[in-house]
């Protein structure tokens, strides 16, 4: 029996569909990568922002197009988009024949069997159950590095989101079955760890009673095979001068640390219902810069925010210019029915919400070029991802470099090198956001 995963949305998402890979695998279930050639279709979906919304409801549909035609036998949807409007879904879509809500992803083997019996299942398991009860993953990232998901859900409730809604509250996952999935994801041949949750600096606290991924981050350097840990979704207001210190002193953490802020106006930022400052940011950002020199920034930024003016955005213009984030992205605020920034007042115009993403992002690429070009003569670690067809050259990553979301340095070499692998790269030149360069005479294999 053949199945075919589509697993849309972030990098949390995708854990999931890597959990509910493995638990098809030890049913004898055999995977495929073609909707021609799949008996059963699991569509895990996102519903973040309106583009991943449309993005899913269209997948939906193309793979219902398939169940018309007689060829698939059965069509599963799961993830965000499933807990939040399963009944739509049903009744809207009546080729799907099983919903999986959020928290339901263990009962995808008892799913998959009752659909191919006939259509009518659903399970929505409680948002709010303990995280982490499954360690197993089938790893579709290439092998070399994996996302670990620390925690599920969320309590910070930011006026325009919609995932605690769909996820729950911030529940972390025990460290113990942390530190096992993390062992068994490097004895799988995983290089590079990149943890993730809705939150990450809040680790522990809900288990705990306190903040303890300084600790975590420790007994996961432990583990001899691993080379990376990076860490995305810090909250800056969480960040603490131990974190700091751990990714200072920790060999293995790299000098990377994603921070979504949002917003740079007060204004804006208290109607987000986020809990910094202008003033607090550029505290943080400069307290970071000055303990780690070589520490890669990024962030993500909302503009239109409702209410948001001219002097809110040239604010954050001239945050944006004063902080020279490494890394940034920009989405143009999307109202999310049942959030309480869908029913503010002042929307803006979407037409004016897009000027003013375009003009963020014009000034990032003038800084991120300028960085890019500065690179040049430094010698990095790589971790080769792919060999170029019919060149002496391979893609890679450096430290600065986060999977699917960042740059790329190419690396000529005529040297035989395979994925996962660590080289030393002198950097030779800049393609706006991806560097090129050339072998070091040696491995740091």
């Amino acid at each position: 029996m053949n199945v075919l995963f589509i697993s849309l949305g972030c990098d949390k998402n995708l854990v999931d569909t890597e959990k509910m890979l493995s638990l098809l695998g030890h049913e004898g279930y055999a995977f495929v990568d073609d909707e021609q050639e799949a008996d059963v279709i699991v569509v895990n979906t996102c519903c973040f922002i309106g583009d991943a919304k449309e993005e899913s409801i269209n997948t939906i549909l193309e793979m219902a197009a398939l169940k018309k035609q007689g060829r698939l036998r059965a069509l599963l949807v799961t993830g965000c988009l499933a807990q939040r409007y399963q009944e739509e879904i049903t009744k809207e879509i009546p080729e799907v024949d099983a919903i999986l809500g959020t928290a339901s992803y263990e009962k995808i083997a008892e799913a998959v069997k009752r659909s191919l019996a006939g259509p009518g299942y659903t399970d929505f398991s409680d948002i709010d159950a303990p995280a982490g009860a499954q360690t197993g993953r089938l790893v579709t990232t290439g092998g070399h590095y994996a996302f670990l998901k620390i925690a599920e859900g969320c309590d910070k409730r930011c006026t325009y989101c919609i995932i605690p809604y769909l996820r729950g509250r911030y529940r972390s996952v025990p460290m113990e079955r942390l530190i096992a999935e993390a062992e068994e994801l490097v004895r799988g041949g995983v290089k590079e760890l990149i943890l993730v949750a809705q939150e990450t600096t809040l680790y522990g606290v809900d288990l705990y009673g306190e903040k303890k991924l300084p600790e975590l981050l420790k007994k996961l350097a432990a583990i001899p095979e691993l080379r990376w840990l990076r860490l995305q979704y810090c909250y800056p207001e969480e960040i603490t001068e131990e974190l700091i210190r751990v990714i200072r002193t920790e060999e293995k953490v790299c000098h990377y640390l994603d921070i979504p802020i949002q917003h740079a106006s007060d204004g804006v930022l208290k109607r987000m219902g986020r809990r910094t400052s202008n003033t607090a940011l550029r505290e943080l950002i400069g307290r970071l810069r000055r303990e780690i020199p070589d520490l890669v920034l990024r962030t993500t930024l909302i503009s239109g925010f409702p209410g948001e003016t001219k002097e809110d955005h040239e604010t954050l213009l001239a945050f944006i210019d004063d902080m020279e984030f490494e890394r940034l992205g920009v989405f143009a605020y999307s109202p999310e029915e049942d959030t309480p920034a869908f029913a503010f007042p002042d929307q803006v115009d979407e037409e004016l919400k897009e000027e003013r993403r375009d003009e963020l992002m014009e000034l990032q690429q003038e800084i991120a070029f300028e960085k890019a070009e500065a690179m040049k003569g430094r010698v990095l670690e790589v971790m080769i991802e792919g060999k170029i067809a019919d060149e002496d050259a391979y893609v890679g990553r450096t430290y600065m470099d986060s999977p699917n979301v960042d740059g790329l340095i190419f690396v000529n070499t005529e040297r035989s090198l395979i994925s996962g692998e660590f080289v030393r790269v002198r950097v030779t030149g800049a393609l706006e956001y991806d560097l090129i360069g050339e072998m070091e005479d040696e491995s740091t294999e």
